[in-house]
């Protein structure tokens, strides 16, 4: 059985973390942004912290697993 929680956990989280598809921090005109379908240099490196910071805590301290098949 192979382990799939790491895979899932990945998807959702770089779908959520996509810099101007939900929301966008730093946005262009106010601090936050939602929906704006825009990003910039500085927003993509906010967005690529966070994804590293939630998804160490979601694979390294809690432990996600999920096992198909």
């Amino acid at each position: 059985m192979s382990d799939w929680g790491p895979v899932f956990v990945a998807v959702v989280l770089y779908i959520l973390l996509t810099p101007g598809l939900l929301f966008q921090i730093p946005g262009n005109n106010k601090m936050v942004e939602f929906g704006n379908f825009k990003t910039s240099g500085v927003s993509i490196l906010v967005h690529s912290v966070i994804y590293f910071a939630l998804i160490c805590i979601f694979l390294l301290a809690v432990g996600i697993h999920m096992y198909l098949g």
